[in-house]
């Protein structure tokens, strides 16, 4: 016997164009959308035609897609007006979308104050409504707003609503947690009776998360008997946002046994779409997202990763990959030997468990904690830092002294002009003590501030000798201050993620009293990385 089918609607390009800071252009909504189709969604709510030029610019251009069908989103006809005569609504349906979703009230409230209208005009104007649309398009569901707030206050009106909507003609009613705040025990009670009247196969959800509620209460409305669930990737939204679709697709997968159209070769992208999302939004991906997240299997108590090495049931609900994601051995002063030990394997380093070194790379971390370093994050840092004490890092170059200026003046219109000059003086190979004439080099380089300065002084040094270099990019710089209480002369933590050419990326780390000597500690690591990684020899 199969598995309950069950739809999933995404709402991405209309409920997460109202998240605070976001603002999709029409070239992000039709990449955003055949992202979508390749993950296997069945619906992609596109907008809102006629609310905007970005929406009119999607439905007047839909992109092609090959799995998903594209929905237009408005309104029922307004009250006093026959539906054939209504702009909005015929609006709505001209576009070259063939389903819509029509939203319309479901709670007495708001039909006696917001709308001030009778309540039987408000049930006509959905079944109107709807009957109508379906003579022009393929598929219409009716959006069921503040249908939890409605049903508690009168359900006999909440009820004869969603009726009207499947006596019109609609596939789906969606029952909406519109201000987010129904409980997961209260939304299991609403469908199961709603259930009794409408069949789940005609029943969808849509939630909000103003209670933290959203994926809950959506898992829980499934559970319930409705076959559709309604929900943004990463949980964009208004307010607190709504429901996950990245982690109610692989519950209902994963853990409810339900078959979704994402298939399992879908669910394996999950990941590449959620941070994908939020590289187009110009965020920096949560770490701790559930399913796909950095730290989501992300192993940093010794005695975890001994368990986890010998059955990841242990600490791995499901297995990393089928999300697309993959296992961490995080290193830090919690670490014990099983830590190292699984970081060299991940790292491809080849090592006796019993060899002393390992012991002396354990001891090591934990003073470099001590001090402010952090490992959990600096991945690249670790692996040198292992690989020095095994001596397997080449001496590619030395820094026998650096000195950055910055400075800030008004120029001849009256302008603020602030600039930075770094000087760097490198021993390209053996001990700078001990180098001879002409092993040192120097550079300066100006930079838009001292970081930026520093690195490309040593770039000009660096360069000819290792062209490999030369598609090194820093994409992230973060500075923690360690002791606040120092104000000014506090131990800082800088942090620099690193990417290349070939799509790698890194994280490294320096700590120092001096920002720009934290900073530069950093810069190195991401220098000798690279350099390690493409296999490149000392100069």
């Amino acid at each position: 016997m199969s598995a309950p089918r069950v739809y999933i609607y995404d709402t991405t390009l209309r409920d997460g164009a109202q998240t605070s800071g976001v603002d999709f252009g029409p070239a992000d909504k039709d990449a955003i959308a055949r992202e979508l189709d390749a993950l296997g969604v069945d619906y992609i709510e596109g907008g809102w035609p006629g609310a905007n030029p970005t929406d009119d610019s999607f439905f007047d251009n839909l992109p092609p897609v090959s799995r998903a069908r594209i929905t237009a989103f408005g309104m029922t006809r307004r009250a006093g007006r026959s539906a054939d005569n209504d702009p909005g609504l015929n609006a709505l349906l001209s576009t070259d979308a063939r389903v819509v979703c029509m939203v319309g009230k479901t709670w007495d409230y708001h039909v006696d104050v917001a709308l001030g209208i009778e309540r039987t005009e408000n049930i006509a104007m959905i079944k109107d409504s709807i009957a109508y649309a379906v003579t022009r398009v393929d598929e219409v569901l009716f959006d069921a707003e503040h249908f939890f707030d409605g049903y508690k206050a009168n359900p006999e009106f909440a009820m004869s609503c969603l009726k009207a909507a499947i006596d019109g003609g609609a596939r789906w009613v969606v029952l909406c947690d519109t201000n987010g705040g129904t409980m997961p025990f209260e939304i299991d009670d609403i469908v199961t009776q709603v259930c009794k009247t409408i069949p789940g196969d005609k029943i969808g959800i849509h939630c909000h998360d103003d209670t933290g509620n959203a994926v809950a209460n959506s898992l829980s409305a499934v559970r319930a008997g409705a076959r559709m669930v309604q929900g943004t990737i990463n949980g964009l939204g208004e307010r607190c946002g709504n429901a996950n679709l990245v982690s109610v697709i692989p519950s209902l997968m994963l853990k409810m046994g339900y078959d979704t159209n994402v298939g399992e070769a879908g669910l394996k992208r999950l990941r590449h779409v959620s941070n994908g999302l939020d590289e187009r939004l110009n965020r920096a991906p949560d770490r701790h997202r559930p399913y796909v997240g950095e730290s989501a299997f992300a192993h940093k108590g010794g005695l975890h990763v001994s368990a986890v090495e010998k059955d990841p049931r242990c600490y791995e609900h499901v297995p990393p990959a089928s999300v697309g994601n993959h296992r961490q051995i995080l290193i830090s002063d919690q670490a014990g030997r099983s830590n190292i030990l699984a970081r060299f394997r991940e790292i491809g380093i080849d090592i006796d468990d019993k060899d002393p070194r390992i012991m002396t790379l354990l001891d090591k971390v934990k003073e470099k904690e001590k001090q402010g370093f952090s490992y959990d994050g600096a991945g690249a840092s670790f692996e040198l830092l292992a690989r020095r004490i095994l001596g397997d890092v080449p001496d590619y170059f030395h820094c026998s002294s650096f000195r950055v200026i910055d400075e800030r003046r008004w120029n001849a219109k009256d302008e603020r002009v602030t600039l930075s000059e770094a000087t760097v003086k490198l021993a390209l190979h053996g001990d700078a003590a001990n180098a001879k004439d002409g092993a040192q080099r120097m550079a300066v380089a100006e930079g838009n501030g001292p970081v930026n300065a520093l690195d490309a002084a040593m770039r000009k040094v660096l360069l000819p000798l290792y062209p490999t270099l030369k598609d090194l990019r820093l994409v992230d710089y973060k500075v923690r201050i360690l002791t606040p209480g120092d104000a000014t002369a506090a131990v800082t933590r800088v942090m620099i993620e690193s990417t290349d050419a070939s799509g790698r990326t890194w994280a490294t780390v320096g700590v120092s009293a001096n920002v720009i000597d934290a900073s530069y500690n950093a810069l190195r690591d991401s220098i000798v990385f690279k350099l390690l990684q493409d296999g490149v020899a000392a100069a």
